[in-house]
């Protein structure tokens, strides 16, 4: 784990490396893989989790992608509300794209919705509190599924008739 000391004019220290990192430089440590611990550097406070966040939103342009109005509620809420959503929905929505890209990459042509554990699926559609099926499923798709559905019926009863003329016919020939 690389030591990352921040300092009060914002600076941050690489300690492994032993200079100045920007906040960019440090995304791109992170990109690469490494593990950092931010820590202020007069009372070693963990600083990591906001740090990490002001990347994402910072120099990631994240901010851009969040609706003003999202952003004022997610002030107004209290501390703990906000940060139980933020878990919950992050991590959730996190796996669910993981596990979707995954899957995709091994399988193509399937559903990607195919692939995700039940225990996952439930729960995001708990969380989103409704069916999403129903706005994927078009009118149009339902009747064509139900068009498809009655012409097979239709040729199974045909095959059928068939079959029982066949016999029909075979039995009157032995006679």
């Amino acid at each position: 784990m690389r030591v990352i000391k921040k300092y009060s004019n914002r600076r941050l220290y690489d300690t492994d490396d032993s200079h100045y990192i920007t906040l960019d430089e440090l995304a791109e440590l992170i990109r690469k893989g490494s593990s950092v611990k931010v820590v202020d550097a007069k009372t070693s406070e963990d600083l990591t989790q906001g740090t990490l966040a002001q990347i994402v939103v910072e120099s990631r342009g994240a901010a851009k992608l969040l609706p003003v109005q999202l952003l004022e509620q997610m002030i107004r809420m209290e501390d703990d509300a906000l940060a139980e959503f933020m878990t919950n929905y992050m991590t959730l929505a996190f796996d669910m794209y993981d596990s979707t890209k995954r899957g995709v990459q091994g399988l193509t042509g399937m559903n990607p919705f195919g692939i995700l554990p039940a225990d996952m699926m439930s729960q995001w559609l708990t969380a989103m509190g409704r069916n999403p099926w129903e706005r994927l499923r078009g009118r149009e798709r339902r009747d064509k599924t139900d068009e498809d559905v009655d012409s097979l019926r239709r040729e199974i009863a045909d095959l059928k008739d068939l079959v029982k003329g066949m016999a029909n016919k075979g039995e009157d020939e032995n006679e």
